[in-house]
């Protein structure tokens, strides 16, 4: 690697060529503050809240785009600089509605922060302006509030370069620009897929997800309502970052500790039924080779890649798997099998899940998704809305004692464990299927080539008779190129696993929001990966189709995998939407 040599606030440092001057300064553990600015995704100098004195330069630079050489002798914490700096923060707090006590985003709001750091007078530069941009509630998922914009355009590269979708961009030209989507449609009206990746982008509060714990609470305070909560596999991973613990601590005992003060009437475990969907997917493939149904198969679990599908690839949605999300058929089994078991009536029952994910509260909403004529899942809610419920109830999250998930639905295996990893729902199918195939146990469980946070991968297994060649992208913008390299002959694939959110739901688009600071230093998919690998690898229990719940299910109501039955209650249907 070639090196320069160069001086920051008069210190020798050697860093890598070809970096910029923030790059630079972050070698040298000098942070510089930034507010457009992330990493590979959005590097456009239009904040100018990270200028910096270089010598020689005729005046202030904006560090993340301007590049190192030789020599070059940095200053960042001038006078002048922190005056520009400061002056920047407050001609951006003059167009910003500060109304920061009631936002969601309060004492988690990178401008705020600035603010405070730099000492911004919030109403220094007046403004004659009154304009009040109307709230976008029509999505089912996410809510845009312009009056809180800043255009920083981080949701929009997440939107493009992350996605690939566009559904919001800058409209209008100079002091009149703003954010807003396709032809000035309400964003349920484009193609947007309610990942939510532009949430975790925003820095403020301009985008956030709808919020339903209100209606949790109303039903938990009901005493005539049986309320419980599922909780996916990758919120464990995440749901302490609310509380202040590091990215990548399990606080999964912690999490059912909470719920169970909060006052759910039962507090169970995803893992279960990400184990269901693999038997029925798992089952769905095998079928499909064998009959010569539609291949590749793709997988089913991620609602923002299955509108990304039905809008971008109508022509494809045959190759989905039919199975319903984890999620869904929680609620499924629950609202009948569990429901008679424990002699409540289905009507009675109030459905939550905690999910990773803001799609989950559009696929709710699903046609398809229904059990007996009611909703399967009747409120899904964020990683970060179950942090706000546990703050709003005084429950002290970090001194918790760890608790277990409750009884009967406690069981759930590894690979049910690792599907909140991009490559997790494709290993933990193929823990089964290659069982099923070769009729005795596996010699090593972990299929380690489709790991990873890489945005496409390809991996080729000998099952039996069978050369099975499989496929994992995560991120629409890489699903949207593997499917066109499929569809075109480049690749010649049988398996796909797609999910939205780039490196899977440990990064999705519920997950808390972590400042840019964080986000350019910190590969949070793998730190909170690694957190699903460890249980996988601490678990006795490691294959979906040796988890004893799931036999009993099977035994006592569904039959078999893919039976009548089961496809009436876990499976679901597709809408070829188009552009």
């Amino acid at each position: 690697m070639d090196m320069m040599n160069i001086k920051i606030n008069g210190a020798d440092y050697s860093v890598p060529a070809g970096i910029t001057v923030l790059e630079a300064a972050k070698y040298a553990g000098i942070d510089i503050p930034t507010l457009c600015y992330l990493k590979d995704i959005n590097e456009i100098g239009a904040c100018r809240l990270c200028l910096v004195e270089v010598k020689g330069a005729r005046g202030l630079v904006t560090s993340c785009v301007y590049p190192i050489n030789e020599g070059m002798e940095i200053f960042t914490n001038t006078e002048k600089v922190r005056r520009a700096r400061k002056t920047n923060i407050e001609l951006v707090l003059s167009a910003h509605k500060k109304k920061c006590l009631s936002c969601i985003r309060s004492t988690n709001c990178e401008l705020q922060k600035l603010a405070r750091d730099y000492g911004a007078d919030e109403d220094y530069f007046k403004s004659d302006d009154d304009r009040e941009y109307p709230i976008d509630v029509s999505s089912p998922s996410i809510i845009r509030d312009n009056n809180k914009c800043i255009l920083c355009r981080r949701c929009v590269a997440a939107c493009n370069k992350l996605q690939g979708i566009g559904a919001i961009g800058t409209l209008n030209r100079g002091y009149d620009t703003e954010i807003g989507s396709q032809f000035g449609l309400p964003l349920a009206e484009t193609s947007c897929i309610n990942c939510g990746q532009c949430i975790v982008a925003c820095p403020v509060g301009a985008l956030y997800e709808k919020d339903d714990t209100q209606k949790i609470m109303e039903a938990i305070n009901d005493p005539s309502k049986h309320v419980a909560i599922c909780c996916a596999p990758s919120v464990r991973a995440t749901i302490g970052e609310c509380f202040g613990m590091a990215p990548g601590t399990d606080a999964e005992g912690k999490m059912v500790a909470a719920l169970k003060k909060l006052g759910f009437d039962g507090v169970y475990d995803m893992n279960f039924t990400a184990d269901l969907t693999i038997m029925e997917e798992a089952t769905e493939f095998l079928g499909r080779v064998k009959n010569g149904g539609p291949l590749p198969l793709i997988t089913s679990c991620s609602p923002g890649w299955v509108k990304f599908c039905e809008h971008y690839f109508p022509e494809m949605t045959e190759n989905l798997s039919t199975c319903k999300s984890p999620q869904q058929m929680f609620g499924a089994v629950y609202k009948t099998y569990f429901a008679e078991k424990m002699g409540i009536d289905p009507k009675d029952i109030v459905f939550v899940s905690a999910i990773p994910c803001t799609a989950k509260k559009f696929e709710v909403t699903r046609d398809g998704q229904d059990v007996d004529g009611m909703p399967g899942v009747d409120i899904a809610v964020t990683t970060r809305e179950l942090g706000r419920m546990i703050d709003a109830a005084g429950i002290e999250f970090t001194a918790l004692a760890d608790e277990k998930f409750d009884t009967p639905i406690d069981i759930g295996s590894g690979a049910g464990a690792i599907f909140g990893a991009t490559g997790g729902v494709m290993e933990a199918a193929l823990r089964t299927a290659a069982e099923v195939i070769e009729g005795k146990p596996l010699e090593k469980l972990d299929f380690e080539e489709v790991r990873g946070t890489d945005g496409i991968k390809f991996a080729t297994y000998k099952l039996g008779d069978i050369e099975l060649n499989v496929a994992v992208a995560s991120g629409t913008a890489n699903a949207a190129k593997l499917l066109k390299g499929v569809q075109d002959g480049t690749y010649n694939v049988q398996f796909i696993e797609i999910m939205a959110c780039p490196g899977g739901c440990v990064n999705g688009g519920g997950q808390p929001t972590q400042p840019a600071s964080v986000r350019n230093s910190v590969d949070l998919k793998k730190v909170r990966a690694e957190v699903l690998y460890t249980a996988d690898r601490n678990l006795d229990l490691r294959k979906s189709h040796e988890n004893s719940i799931i036999k009993q299910i099977y035994d006592e109501f569904l039959g078999e995998p893919n039976s009548h039955k089961a496809h009436e209650l876990l499976h679901t249907h597709y809408v070829k939407r188009g552009l």
